[in-house]
This record gives C-alpha cells, structure tokens and sequence, in this order.
C-alpha cells in the first residue's frame, strides 16, 4: 500500500500571526528611528536659523549703530517667529534689507512658542548702564536635548537677569 503524503504549501495560523508581529515591531522600532532624525533635523534648522539671524542683527547695528527695538507685542513684548502668524518676526530686518524673510520655528505655531527676540534698554534686568543696550535671542523649544541645549551659548547679567532658564537656546549682545 502506497503512503498519502499530504502536500504542506502554505504557512499555519500561527506562523503567519507570529511573521505579522515581527514586522509590526521592525516597523514601530523605524518609525521611532524616523521621529528622532525629524526632531534633530528641526533642531538643526533651529541653529542654523539663529546663526543667520545674528548675522542680520550685525548687520542691522553696523548701519544704524543699534539693534532693531521690538516691532510687536506677540507675548509678553517679546517678538516671536513662529510659522502661521501673520506678522513677520523681527520686521527691521526684513524692511532694511538684511533678510528676505526671518525664519520662523519650523514646528511650534503657539504665540510664544518658537523663536524670540526682545531688545532691552541700557541697564535693564541688572545689565550694567555703561554696556548699553542689548538684544536677546532665542529657541523655546528645542526637540532633541533637555534645557539648556548644549550648544546654547547662554545670556546673563552679572547682577540680574539669566535668559537661559526661560529658553533652551539663548544668546545676546551689548550695543557697545
């Protein structure tokens, strides 16, 4: 008598449920992977974003002897630079020429999210008089480090203000 031998073409129930899992976890594990390129990205445009506006800033004082005063009150006084507002961040820069348009934060849209700028007074916050005026500038909401963000040079007075505890990246720059 001949063996039937039963033809096996095919996966079970279980070897498919199990090749289903794997791929879903190789898949979430990419996607994971992804997020994290994305926010270092964005971090990256961030920077790159305050390198430029700080070239324009110099550039802004070398002709008029002085840093753009705050064109808007989006939060607090500060001027903020956040894609979907309808007012431009920084406006003197634009409107002298040293920017085609100020970049905004590639992601947050709050008001006070983003980038921010405020230009204050001579003595202001603790400043001494003699340094003059000066600006501030910063990232609110950097994606890939805690605050501060470790290329964040920082900004403070001796006696007073300290900017780095509101900012994940912060500079600024006397007058004089």
């Amino acid at each position: 008598m001949a063996k039937k031998f039963k033809n096996k073409n095919g996966f079970t129930l279980i070897e498919l449920l199990v090749i289903i899992s794997i791929i879903g976890f190789l898949a979430s594990a990419a996607l994971v992977a992804f997020n994290s390129a994305r926010m270092k990205a964005r971090d990256a445009r961030r920077l790159a974003d305050m390198v430029q506006i700080q070239k324009a800033l110099d550039l802004y004082y070398q002709d008029n002897s002085r840093y753009p005063g705050n064109t808007d009150n989006d939060c607090s006084g500060w001027d903020t630079g956040f894609y979907g507002a309808g007012d431009v961040f920084i406006a003197p820069l634009v409107t002298g020429g040293f920017m085609k348009n100020v970049p905004g934060d590639p992601l947050y849209t709050s008001q006070c999210g983003g980038y921010r700028y405020y230009r204050y007074g001579a003595g202001t916050s603790g400043c001494p008089v003699g340094n003059g005026a000066f600006y501030v500038l910063g990232v609110t909401d950097m994606e890939s480090s805690g605050r501060p963000h470790p290329s964040s040079p920082g900004w403070s007075c001796p006696s007073g203000g300290n900017w780095q505890s509101g900012f994940d990246w912060v500079t600024g720059k006397f007058e004089r």
